[in-house]
């Protein structure tokens, strides 16, 4: 059974690869890669992120695009000139979807991650939750945050972007950022 959101069907997300009619996906996709978060559990992160789109779920969505931005992928990568960093999709679904109903308020769990990731490159992965968390402020003003965890200006977020992410990373968040017709 196909559940869809307010688009149905969903239109596909012009910045994330092409899924054909005929896959089907399903997690498996990415337990394969085991604890590996290289170049191709990058590209099968965000080939999933697509399909579970396509199929109506925006937030399981968001989750396997999330993944892929946490994704160790070196920034010299052959795999990110033709598919950089997620951020514009996720705004993009941010956008797209047809209502404030996520399963969970992205915006705060963007924020949650950044206060609380730990673990393997955590400043990196708490870095690039700020910059989404930034990008579903300026796509869902009207979603609520958490007043108990502390908020990022945009320029503290470039300067961790600056420090902790790939070279050029703050240029293509501030860009996506820049262009959000919602933006404070």
């Amino acid at each position: 059974m196909r559940i869809s959101n307010a688009m149905s069907p969903a239109q596909p997300c012009p910045f994330l690869p092409t899924i054909h009619a005929d896959e089907v996906l399903d997690h498996t996709l990415l337990r394969r890669h085991g604890t590996a978060r290289d170049a191709a559990f990058f590209i099968d992160a965000l080939r999933y992120g697509h399909f579970l789109w396509l199929q109506g779920h925006a937030g399981r969505a968001l989750l396997a695009l999330t993944r892929a931005l946490y994704a160790d992928v070196d920034a010299a990568d052959d795999i990110l000139r033709t598919w950089p960093l997620p951020y514009a999709a996720l705004f993009w679904i941010l956008q797209h979807h047809g209502s404030d109903d996520f399963p969970g308020n992205p915006r705060l769990s963007y924020q949650h991650q950044a206060c609380r990731l730990r673990g393997t490159r955590e400043e990196l992965r708490a870095t690039r939750a700020w910059a989404v968390w930034a990008l579903a402020c300026a796509a869902r003003p009207q979603l609520a945050g958490d007043p108990t965890c502390p908020e990022l200006s945009t320029a503290e977020i470039t300067a961790r972007l600056d420090h902790w992410g790939h070279p050029g990373e703050s240029q293509l968040w501030q860009q996506i950022l820049t262009n959000s017709p919602h933006r404070a």
